[in-house]
């Protein structure tokens, strides 16, 4: 289902997470939950995947998640406002040491000239550390690559907050 490259990325981040008793939630909107799936795709995932959010609204983004309404008024969905306010919410509400979210456009509607088709924001919220964010722009590469992009960006942004072997 997943293609191999990310399965191998997955199934490092959980040997990583593991090695340090680490549990992992994530909050995702473009993605529909794949980086949660991909994750859950190796056996014995459950002792570091924790929970995972698919807040494919804005309402949902607020009621599960505590992102705050304002933000969608001001800065839009698609934003790294908003990312990190899904990643930190996550982070609160679970019993994770850290969470991955992430909200784009993948198309292939919903874009304007300033959130074009592509357009992702992803973010990391780990407890005792400053919350990370990338912003990526695949460009209008096809809905499926755009949501397995941020599902490989994601993970090699845990993989870079867990530390190195």
């Amino acid at each position: 289902m997943y293609p191999p490259d990310l399965i191998r990325k997955a199934t490092h981040v959980l040997e990583l997470a593991r090695a340090r008793r680490l549990k992992i939630a994530t909050a995702e909107s473009c993605t529909g939950g794949l980086i949660a799936g991909c994750l859950t795709e190796i056996a014995g995932s459950s002792d570091v995947v924790e929970r995972g959010f698919v807040t494919y609204t804005n309402e949902a983004k607020h009621e599960l998640l505590g992102v705050p309404m304002a933000l969608f008024a001001t800065v839009g969905a698609v934003s790294e406002e908003v990312a990190r306010a899904m990643a930190e919410g996550a982070l609160e509400r679970a019993r994770a040491d850290m969470a991955l979210a992430c909200t784009g456009i993948a198309g292939p509607g919903g874009a304007t000239a300033q959130k074009p088709v592509g357009l992702v924001h992803i973010a990391l919220a780990r407890r005792g550390q400053p919350t990370r964010h990338l912003r990526r722009n695949y460009g209008a590469i096809g809905r499926t690559d755009v949501r397995l992009k941020t599902v490989e960006d994601a993970l090699d942004l845990a993989t870079a907050a867990i530390g190195p072997d």
